[in-house]
């Protein structure tokens, strides 16, 4: 079992920046991909960015790619998502999610932080 607290999120103006963390707890944090998901209202959850175990496979959606960065620190369990130049399109709840690098899903979850970006 592993869980996952994110922070990070709030009101930030139209070309702000944020980061948000995903603290993880688990002893073998290295073995597990780690996502970040945001779903506005009336919308489908979407993955913006996800990381490899090693922190060198990383992937970014083409919406945010060139503003939003994914990287991790596997000494502290953390996952960061730094997004920049931030958009009102960007405003959603951001989730992080870890999934064990046997499996196909992304089994854990955090609780949401809420990202809103005013114009």
């Amino acid at each position: 079992q592993v869980q996952l607290v994110e922070s990070g999120g709030g009101l930030v103006q139209a070309g702000g920046s944020l980061r948000l963390s995903c603290k993880a707890s688990t002893y073998t944090f290295i073995n597990y991909a780690v996502g970040w998901f945001r779903q506005a209202p009336g919308t489908e959850r979407e993955l913006v960015a996800a990381v490899d175990g090693s922190g060198r496979g990383k992937y970014v959606t083409d919406s945010v790619k060139g503003r939003f960065a994914i990287s991790r620190d596997n000494a502290k369990n953390l996952v960061y998502l730094q997004m920049n130049s931030l958009k009102p399109d960007d405003t959603a709840v951001y989730y992080c999610a870890a999934r064990h690098r046997a499996g196909e899903r992304y089994d854990f979850w955090g609780q949401g932080t809420q990202v809103t970006v005013s114009s």
